[in-house]
């Protein structure tokens, strides 16, 4: 039984519950998320700021060794389930009309432009290598609340499931790839490349099927083999921490768990595959701006 099966049907974490301060020594003042890099910085005010209807909370750690105003990057450990929570703002009118399921399409995707031109082959080539496995699973008897999971066969990157908002919602995710698996192979010690986790989640249309884009968000990750990403937390951890305190002030702290960033949805396999997709996390169709959460609590009182 998961530890937060006893919350209210309707859950939008309040300010102080989102971004309360861990215990280590490289807290700082909660930031803002940084700006994306192909918008301008925009000041104002917290009422003009967009108020994403969604949102999807991976539950682990970032990196410390992230400068500020650059984008989180969350280490992930092969094969380990980890749990994204799919959050809905039961204030925003089109969810408190009723009841509607919603489809959640999760993928893991190359960061890199290089590769995502050929993804196709990278793709192939991985499962030519590890035929019978997946890139990406759905842990189904860890999730909570997902229906129909749906894990195409022919596409080994991404999983599908629908969702009440209304209701609590946790889908646990297993990442089979690691990221030195896409790097031109060296003399050993090579440097893995990033991911991306995205979501896109749609909504029914008249007909009741799950056309119309809703919402999307993603993160940059880096898998490793198992108990790879805890070592890597902790060499960048200590890498920080020997560095003065005017050098530390360039550096996010790490934070507790990663708020997966809107981004442009992620195109249709029926678009044009000559050239890659808009990487996704820089360029948000919605701007808006949160502060980076310090830790992600559930209730107290629970």
């Amino acid at each position: 039984m998961l530890f937060w099966h006893s919350q209210p049907d309707h859950y939008w974490p309040s300010p102080g519950e989102m971004y309360s301060c861990p215990g280590n020594n490289l807290i700082r003042e909660p930031l803002a998320l940084p700006f994306l890099k192909q918008e301008e910085p925009n000041i104002s005010t917290s009422a003009e700021q967009h108020c994403p209807s969604l949102q999807y909370i991976l539950c682990a750690v970032t990196s410390p060794a992230v400068k500020q105003h650059e984008e989180t990057l969350t280490y992930l450990n092969q094969g380990q389930s980890y749990e994204i929570r799919m959050l809905c703002n039961p204030k925003i009118g089109e969810f408190a009309e009723g009841r509607k399921l919603l489809k959640s399409v999760i993928r893991v995707v190359f960061h890199d432009r290089r590769l995502q031109y050929t993804e196709h082959q990278q793709l192939e080539g991985w499962r030519w290598n590890r035929p019978g496995d997946r890139i990406l699973d759905i842990d189904i008897p860890m999730s909570v609340g997902i229906l129909e999971p749906h894990m195409p066969s022919t596409l080994l990157n991404t999983v599908e499931f629908l969702w009440d908002p209304t209701k609590r919602t946790s889908v646990f995710v297993q990442v089979h790839c690691i990221s030195t698996e896409f790097t031109l192979r060296k003399n050993g010690g090579e440097k893995g490349v990033p991911f991306r986790i995205q979501v896109d989640t749609f909504k029914p249309n008249e007909k009741g099927e799950h056309m119309e884009h809703l919402h999307s968000a993603s993160c940059l990750i880096k898998v490793f083999k198992p108990k790879g990403a805890d070592r890597k937390q902790k060499t960048d951890r200590e890498k920080i921490e020997k560095q003065s305190l005017q050098e530390r002030e360039k550096y996010q702290p790490s934070y507790d768990s990663t708020i997966l960033t809107e981004c442009a949805p992620w195109p249709e396999v029926s678009s044009n595959i000559s050239s890659p997709p808009p990487t996704p996390g820089l360029v948000s169709p919605h701007p808006f701006k949160l502060q980076t959460p310090e830790r992600y609590t559930m209730p107290s009182h629970l």
